[in-house]
């Protein structure tokens, strides 16, 4: 097992040659977040990784290992959530709007001009349709905003990554506010009002 230790952002500094010549290693965003996993690279070698804790790795990060050898890394494709404004009602502010919603939530969101992209999560896909969005699922490399991860963030990374059980309490907590049994069905029902959601500000 060769040991990983070092990530260089983007490669920076790195000759180009050398990039090209490096092995590559297709990571999705669970595993580039955390600072310790195990993968094998397009060479076949095993490699155990090592970060400095609160490291996320990007696509296009390279990492060095002991032996000096470069591994390239790649964002893989993965489930997601591709948000888009709807063509015939809607207008771009509606994802602004929604962006604001989700982060609010401490999702973590990739921003494009065009779409958001966040990993599948049902209720949030239930929220954003109500809030007349378009929401697909599909395949594709999630790269989030650094915001809440980057810098001194750090302890953020703890607390959203129970994904499955965070949701739940934030859900329960939305429940309490609204005093709607029926929370969810209700808000699909009527659209245009969402002040369900603007509770807990």
């Amino acid at each position: 097992m060769l040991h990983i230790s070092k990530c260089i952002p983007q490669g920076q500094g790195l000759a180009p040659v050398l990039l090209k010549r490096a092995a590559t290693l297709e990571l999705d965003w669970d595993t580039r977040q955390k600072s310790r996993f195990a993968a094998t690279d397009s060479a076949g070698r095993e490699l155990g990784v090592f970060l400095p804790r609160g490291t996320v790795v990007r696509g296009g990060d390279v990492l060095v290992a002991e032996d000096g050898s470069l591994v390239r890394v790649a964002a893989a494709p993965q489930a997601v959530l591709r948000i888009t404004h709807c063509s015939q009602h809607g207008t771009p502010f509606d994802l602004t709007r929604a962006a604001y919603h989700l982060g609010n939530r401490h999702v973590p969101i990739e921003l494009t001009p065009g779409h958001l992209q966040i990993e599948p999560d049902h209720v949030l896909a239930d929220m954003l349709r109500a809030m007349h969005l378009t929401v697909v699922e599909t395949q594709a490399p999630f790269e989030p905003e650094g915001g809440a991860y980057a810098g001194g963030g750090h302890h953020h990374h703890g607390h959203d990554h129970g994904h499955g059980h965070g949701h739940g309490e934030a859900h329960a907590h939305e429940a309490q506010h609204s005093h709607a049994p029926g929370h969810v069905s209700h808000e699909h029902a009527d659209c245009g009002h969402d002040h369900s959601h603007h509770h807990h500000h």
